[in-house]
């Protein structure tokens, strides 16, 4: 099949007329129609038939259907790329990111970035840190933040700051102006855990079931605005990175650090054999003064 073969078919499927799917086409009917007839002398079945004057598709070409939205899909970030450099002319930058950094640090620090490069297009993602740096080896993306050094070798990880985990709790939970919880303190209590391989959560985990009474995990989930959300519900406690406990305790909700402190760090990830793009490289610079301001205030 050849290319014009599936923009013909494509056509057809969504419209079932020849007459309106040369006007989405910008083609001549005529041409339509025997593109249509040359694809099925290619294919050796017939594609559509005629039924109450219009072109329902065959079986086969239902079964073909399914592909052809993999193809269109798979062109989007072309088309995408190609408007960009036809309308900007600069590659735009893809930005990837977990999510509580997608909530409380991206969307300022893009914005300001912006001032400074309003023809860089941005794109935001949220991901787990693992799917961050399999879309950065694919070449898909352009720079990842992350709470986890990955250690890959592919991978150069620059940390930009540094934060304490943070207790969550109900409001009133924890005392007046109390300013960290010991660890011991968490003993018996209910808390939200947390899903799937978080290195840093598993070893937090091994350090609280060494209490007695080891604190109770009765509900896991897989994100950190997912455990905030437990807690907002009365479902116990949680400990979580130092972002999410930022929009959580202007929610409402009681926060302070562990104590003894419990550090997390905040990583760009970029490829290790390539250089980041003038306009990564300042949005780095620009989410490291922002999540210091945070992490200090």
């Amino acid at each position: 099949m050849r290319l014009r073969h599936i923009e013909v078919i494509h056509a057809l499927l969504h419209t079932g007329h020849l007459g309106t799917a040369a006007e989405w086409l910008q083609l001549p009917v005529s041409e339509v129609e025997n593109t249509l007839r040359d694809a099925e002398a290619t294919l050796g079945f017939m594609l559509f038939a005629s039924v109450r004057g219009r072109l329902q598709a065959t079986h086969e070409t239902r079964q073909l259907q399914g592909q052809m939205g993999h193809f269109y899909q798979a062109l989007e970030p072309l088309q995408r790329l190609a408007s960009s450099l036809r309308q900007y002319q600069s590659a735009p930058l893809r930005i990837l990111c977990t999510p509580p950094l997608a909530q409380q640090l991206l969307p300022q620090s893009i914005a300001s970035l912006r001032r400074s490069f309003a023809d860089t297009p941005c794109s935001l993602a949220s991901h787990s840190s693992a799917e961050i740096i399999k879309t950065l080896l694919l070449r898909e993306g352009d720079l990842g933040l992350s709470l986890h050094n990955p250690e890959h070798p592919d991978i150069h990880c620059q940390p930009l700051a540094q934060g304490k985990l943070q207790l969550l709790a109900p409001h009133g939970w924890l005392q007046p102006r109390q300013k960290y919880i010991a660890v011991q303190d968490l003993a018996g209590q209910p808390l939200v855990g947390l899903e799937g391989h978080d290195p840093l959560s598993a070893l937090l985990e091994s350090k609280l079931q060494n209490l007695r009474p080891a604190p109770l995990i009765q509900i896991r989930v897989q994100t950190q605005q997912m455990m905030r959300s437990m807690v907002e519900a009365g479902e116990g406690l949680a400990i979580v990175d130092p972002f999410t406990a930022l929009g959580a305790k202007a929610a409402g909700l009681d926060v302070c650090p562990l104590s003894p402190p419990q550090l997390i760090s905040l990583y760009a990830l970029t490829l290790a054999h390539s250089t980041p793009s003038p306009a990564a490289l300042a949005l780095i610079e620009k989410v490291t003064e922002n999540a210091q301001a945070l992490l200090t205030g």
